[in-house]
């Protein structure tokens, strides 16, 4: 067992805290729904970056490369000057999602290189320009600019021309759980000598202010350059002890207040001239009485002030530790040198049990993997939000009449509680937990830590999180909305690959305590989202922005509503997994059969009424054109198809289960019903597949797909003029490109075309596009699905790959295929290019550049370039899957595997 595992274990045990420190602070607190306290809701102007140094969050904090504890009272983040800019870099900085052409986006250049998962060893880098910050220039051009332009880049400004920038590392290693080892690496990649200013910071976050907290803590100066961080509120001494913060000790301490300076926001007085912005204003304009010579408050940076030669790299050694002076003696001498060594040694070590042999032979595969992990390690956050106290703050409570509180977002989720660390989609655009998000996120994070794989699924389903009436939280925005149920599929997964590890031994309680939680959420789908009482389902946008005709999650303009056939695939899918789940419990306890059988009933029930032969108008499958569409019902009882072949139609693919023929035999009477269910409703069964057909090596399938249906529909999505990209599947078929599908209602035209990279429709915001980009998370489902199939036909279903070429391929050929035009949009080609960077020229070919790796929203459908959300490692983050997955799978480990259905050998 490796050094971190044996810290995975002792955390699990409970015997040191080793997670208790980790980089959980998130990139951008400012613009937050949290943080919003305005009449109309507009969360970006309330409080914008610019207030951000002068403001004291309620909420949070935020940094740059930071660290905090996991109740987010102490943080640690860099601030940096180079002498030119305006103010202090202290946090990133992006546009609004009114400034930009393309909508909200950082607008920075900072990278995950490493991190262990109980955050052992860190590594971060930020690209800090020499030349003053283009803040003016970024901001006016990107608005002049319109949707069917490109957005203009950090890079396009010219700052990082002659390389006239400083590479920033920041490291960390733990010599114990609360003892944080920092160095700083500042390198001069220009070629001339440049100054910095470096202002490590340590602050407490601020829980005074506010009515439910007490006491303010304390920073002092010891001597020496020794900080001492006192909690002295009584109400937080059980989460947080007295630190020490070590550095250079001929340093100067610049001590303020992390308290909002009154006078620059609201015109008001300040009870103190140490506000949160004193450093900034001593270091950037002289004002030398704006920090506290008595070295106390509750923000501190030593101020080192560099001059860094032409390719010189400069370090700064500092400690965060609950050991004292006279317990710590040399805090940076030879210890410190070899505890970093060591744990950066012991990362290697571990990573090598995770990355498979034929990967770590391949370098530049390995390096991809191992960064993604990083950053699925890097975007865990700090997540505080009471509701009751946030809505009574904004004066609404449970009785406050509908009427006044139809305004204020989430006013009917007074019960929730978030005081977690949670794992982020991205923790600049997105630092707020997204659950259909997070159901992705927990795949990657379970090749390292199952425990807070487990941990997180768990999160969404507990009562302080799920609504009691049974929904999923989806995000900050709007906890209403409605999020795919892909959370049974999340539970299945880990629960498999946990047994796997455990040499067969699955985590039973874990699986009971989801399956209860997710049969409440199950009920409130059925109960909420099939308003004809037919088993199609609407359900919304369900996370699929503007790739349909209309905005899904608000009243149609023609009246009536839509039966989404992508909210009922998922629906069949969610069914499946719990049908999946309940036979795994039955096996242990028969008390779960009746559940098996009802799953199995509900799994019919909706497939069926999706999968009837489509001849009319008003039925989701179109037998001519061998796809499925969403079907609009009109207010005058008509009925059209709008089709639109899109992701909408290819998500019947995924609902697919596959079992060993034991799991019906060891349940006499699942079995039973599941025969007589399928005698008495023939006109539910006739086109779908059915478990009663064996296949290869006696296994037997459920899926809304027979052979024929399963034939169509993958034809398209293995046409290369359609669905299949050289970088994987698209979301909208090509085809559209020439003929976009076109639907008129009262004189007004509405047009779905075929977009490759950024939206040209506003209907969600500039960068939400699913149109015909690629995205990670649904492209994982689709693999799954083709290797579930697999694992059923066998080698002999074949298909052509592509589609018209000839070439006939198995579908764990196929499966092999895809992924690797996913992994391609990453890893060098032959000229020795990323497609992920498209014409970034910086990217490509500089070699401070071109070997970090950018974990994109979603990709250009046609080129693979990275598009949206440039650090949306979350769900992107699959990719440590896929390149996994292509380490170790060959048709032997599918199709040989004893429990095929479970995906215990390959879970992808």
């Amino acid at each position: 067992m490796s050094a971190e595992a044996n810290r995975l274990a002792e955390t699990r045990a409970q015997i040191a805290p080793w997670q208790k420190w980790g980089p959980y602070l998130s990139e951008r607190q400012w613009g937050t729904v949290r943080e919003d306290y305005s009449t109309d809701g507009n969360a970006w102007d309330y409080f914008p970056h610019d207030q951000a140094r002068s403001r004291a969050y309620r909420w949070g904090e935020d940094g740059l490369g930071g660290i905090t504890d996991d109740h987010n009272l102490l943080c640690f983040a860099l601030a940096l000057w180079n002498g030119q800019d305006p103010i202090l870099k202290e946090r990133l900085f992006g546009l609004t999602n009114s400034q930009g052409n393309h909508g909200e986006d950082v607008k920075e250049y900072y990278f995950y290189l490493d991190s262990t998962p109980t955050h052992s060893y860190m590594k971060y880098l930020y690209k800090y320009p020499q030349a003053a910050y283009p803040y003016e220039d970024l901001v006016n051009t990107n608005r002049s600019r319109n949707r069917y332009e490109l957005e203009y880049e950090l890079l396009d400004t010219g700052i990082f021309d002659d390389d006239r920038y400083f590479d920033v590392f920041v490291e960390y290693a733990k010599a114990d759980a609360e003892d944080v080892l920092i160095q700083i690496s500042v390198a001069n990649r220009g070629l001339e000598a440049a100054p910095l200013h470096l202002l490590p910071t340590l602050w407490f976050r601020n829980t005074w202010s506010w009515k439910e907290t007490g006491e303010k803590s304390e920073l002092k100066a010891l001597g020496n350059g020794v900080v001492q961080a006192c909690v002295t509120n009584p109400e937080l001494t059980d989460l947080m002890r007295d630190y020490y913060f070590y550095c250079d000790a001929g340093v100067p301490l610049l001590f303020t207040e992390n308290e909002t300076n009154n006078e620059r926001i609201f015109g008001t007085l300040n009870s103190s001239p140490y506000v949160k912005d004193g450093i900034n204003n001593y270091v950037v304009d002289g004002k030398t009485d704006l920090v506290n010579p008595d070295g106390v408050g509750t923000k501190v940076s030593p101020h080192y002030q560099l001059t860094v030669g032409a390719g010189e790299t400069v370090v700064v050694k500092l400690r965060l530790t609950k050991s004292s002076p006279d317990q710590v003696g040399d805090p940076f001498g030879a210890y410190f040198d070899d505890q970093f060594a060591a744990r950066l040694k012991e990362a290697d070590e571990f990573y090598a049990t995770v990355i498979p042999p034929a990967i770590l032979a391949d370098g530049d595969r390995a390096n991809v993997m191992r960064q993604a992990l990083a950053g699925m390690m890097w975007t865990k956050q700090y997540f505080y939000y009471d509701l009751d106290l946030w809505l009574r703050e904004r004066n609404v409570t449970p009785w406050t009449p509908v009427i006044d509180k139809r305004n204020v977002r989430n006013s009917e989720w007074f019960h929730m509680m978030n005081d977690d660390i949670v794992s982020m989609p991205d923790k600049w655009e997105y630092p707020w937990y997204a659950a259909w998000d997070l159901a992705f996120h927990v795949i990657p994070i379970s090749l390292i830590d199952p425990d807070f794989a487990k941990s997180q699924l768990m999160l969404m389903l507990r009562e302080d999180y799920l609504h009691p009436n049974g929904q999923i939280p989806a995000y900050e925005w709007n906890f209403g909305d409605v999020n795919p149920p892909v959370h049974a599929f999340a539970t299945w997964e880990i629960y498999v690959r946990d047994r796997e590890r455990n040499n067969g031994q699955g985590d039973l309680e874990f699986l009971k305590y989801a399956f209860s939680k997710l049969l409440i959420n199950f009920t409130w789908w059925v109960n909420r989202k099939d308003e004809g009482g037919n088993n199609l389902f609407e359900g919304g946008f369900l996370g699929l922005d503007n790739i349909g005709v209309f905005d899904r999650s608000s009243p149609l303009p023609t009246g009536g509503r839509l039966e989404q056939a992508d909210g009922t695939a998922w629906m069949v899918f969610f069914s499946q997994r719990m049908f999946q789940i309940a036979i795994e419990l039955a096996l242990h306890d028969h008390l779960y059969e009746d559940l098996a059988i009802k799953f199995f009933e509900h799994t019919m029930w909706i497939a069926g009424a999706m999968d009837r032969i489509g001849t009319h108008q008003d039925e989701l499958w179109d037998e001519e054109d061998g796809f499925f569409y969403d079907v609009l019902r009109l207010p005058d009882g008509n009925s059209t198809r709008l089709k639109v072949r899109s992701l909408v139609g290819l998500l019947s693919l995924m609902a697919v289960a596959v079992f060993p023929r034991e799991a019906f035999t060891e349940l006499p009477r699942l079995r039973e019903r599941v025969e007589k269910f399928i005698a008495r409703h023939p006109e539910l069964v006739g086109n779908v597949h059915l478990p009663i057909k064996q296949g290869y090596n006696h296994r037997l399938m459920l899926s809304i797909l027979n052979e024929d249906k399963l034939r169509k529909v993958l034809s398209r999505m293995l046409d290369e003029g359609e669905f299949l990209s050289d970088y994987g599947i698209r979301s909208l078929s090509r085809f559209h490109h020439d003929h976009p599908y076109v639907f008129y209602h009262a004189g007004q035209e509405y047009k779905v075309g075929y977009v490759p990279g950024d939206s040209t429709s506003g209907m969600f915001g500039g960068n939400s596009n699913w149109r015909g980009p690629i995205w990670m998370p649904v492209n994982l489902l689709l693999i799954r699905a083709l290797l579930q199939l697999y694992s059923y036909y066998g080698d002999d279903f074949k298909l052509e790959y592509p589609t018209g070429s000839g070439d006939e391929k198995t579908l764990f050929e196929i499966t092999q295929c895809i992924s690797e035009r996913l992994v391609s949009i990453f890893t060098k080609d032959e000229n020795g290019r990323r497609p992920v960077y498209g014409g970034a020229e910086k990217f490509q070919t500089d070699p401070h550049w071109q070997d970090l790796i950018l974990f994109y929203e979603y990709f250009h459908g046609d080129d693979g370039s990275g598009i949206g959300a440039s650090h949306q490692t979350g769900w992107t983050g699959c990719i440590a899957r896929i390149i996994q997955a292509l380490g170790y799978f060959t048709p032997d480990t599918v199709l040989e595997t004893i429990s095929p259905g479970e995906l215990v050998k390959y879970s992808v």
